[in-house]
């Protein structure tokens, strides 16, 4: 990357050339090599509290006076998930330069795009630590954490980073219809994993077969129920929106309910009766059809989805985060007009925050919102 980017950059007079790469727990930007520099390597930028942070946050050109030049720092984004920040030095910050940095910045997203589909490179600069085997497998496993469009944004994270297992969610924009999923696989580690993975799979497979919600609800139960022998399961929610009229309909296999966010406050949390988790109907003698529940969406609602590691995160002998914490956080920060990816990574860092960075279950959230 530093070989095709480099030169390019030097053609409209750029130079120190450097490209970040958020990690995982999108807590800091890591540089990429360039493997004829590696002792000249700079440092990682925390999001928090750098230039190139917000760069990053904002998805924004940001631009600092120095000695000698203007420090540029242009997102890097692929599609529309942010991947990162390009930091280069332009001799002046006009109009034109900051202009080409930022063309310069969308093209290494699409090269990111199509180069990690053959190397471990990109995979390997977004850890700060190692992964676990079950996390590994978890990230493998997930669509892109953000996903833009004129009708429909979505935004996901999963925590903790490095060890997560049994949580995982799913999506797909397929013309006039979204597709969303939610999972939380009983248990940790590599087990829970596999069980996170064949209830996605089995999603994915009717999903693209065309079934429908309640087909795709109890198939998945009785994938998990003939694999495991009503030994496991997993809770869950599988929705769809139609983006030509905002009808939101969905199921719910004993999963937290999702919230409803209209106008920047968060309304409360929208109800269908649910089913038994996946994988325990057929050895319960309660096999049947899954409720399915509508909501007619206004333009620009959100809803939040979540796992129940998010509203049960709490400090020893101290109460849970719970769901009023969470509505008023999801207020909070949708009355300020953020963005989908960025209200979710503030959830995640609050969850965080009130467990001591130490969670002892999985916590997922989901942020999806209909433009009408």
């Amino acid at each position: 990357m530093p070989d095709i980017i480099g030169p390019l950059a030097a053609a409209f007079g750029a130079s120190d050339v450097v490209l970040y790469l958020v990690d995982f727990a999108q807590v800091t930007l890591e540089p990429l090599p360039d493997r004829h520099a590696h002792a000249d390597l700079p440092a990682s930028e925390p999001v928090a509290s750098t230039m190139a942070g917000r760069a990053f946050l904002s998805q924004q050109t940001v631009s600092a006076e120095r000695p000698g030049g203007a420090r540029v720092w242009v997102p890097i984004v692929e599609g529309s998930d942010r991947t990162g920040v390009l930091a280069l030095t332009v001799p002046e910050a006009t109009e034109s330069e900051l202009r080409a940095a930022e063309d310069l910045g969308l093209f290494a997203g699409h090269l990111i795009a199509t180069l990690a589909r053959y190397t471990d490179t990109y995979n390997l600069r977004r850890r700060r630590r190692a992964l676990s085997l079950a996390a590994s497998m978890q990230w493998d496993l997930l669509p892109p954490l953000v996903l833009k469009t004129r009708r429909m944004a979505v935004s996901g994270l999963l925590e903790p980073a490095y060890n997560v297992g049994g949580d995982s969610f799913d999506y797909a924009l397929n013309n006039a219809q979204f597709d969303v999923g939610i999972f939380d696989a009983m248990g940790h580690g590599i087990h829970s994993t596999m069980v996170a993975s064949l209830a996605v799979g089995s999603y994915r497979h009717d999903r693209r077969e065309n079934r429908t919600l309640q087909q795709m609800h109890s198939r998945i139960d009785e994938a998990l129920g003939n694999e495991y022998g009503g030994k496991v399961f997993t809770t869950g929610l599988l929705a769809q929106v139609d983006l030509d009229t905002g009808t939101m309909t969905w199921t719910n296999a004993g999963h937290p309910s999702p919230i409803l966010i209209r106008g920047g406050t968060a309304l409360g949390e929208l109800r269908c009766p649910p089913t038994l988790p996946w994988g325990l109907a057929a050895f319960t003698n309660t096999v049947g059809t899954a409720p399915v529940a509508t909501e007619a969406l206004e333009p620009g609602d959100r809803v939040l989805l979540y796992t129940d590691g998010v509203i049960e995160a709490h400090r020893s002998g101290d109460e849970q985060f719970g769901v009023e914490r969470l509505l008023d956080l999801t207020t909070q920060h949708s009355s300020n007009q953020e963005e989908p990816e960025e209200i979710v990574r503030q959830i995640v860092g609050s969850v965080l925050a009130h467990q001591d960075d130490e969670l002892p279950d999985d916590a997922t959230v989901l942020l999806f919102q209909w433009n009408g």
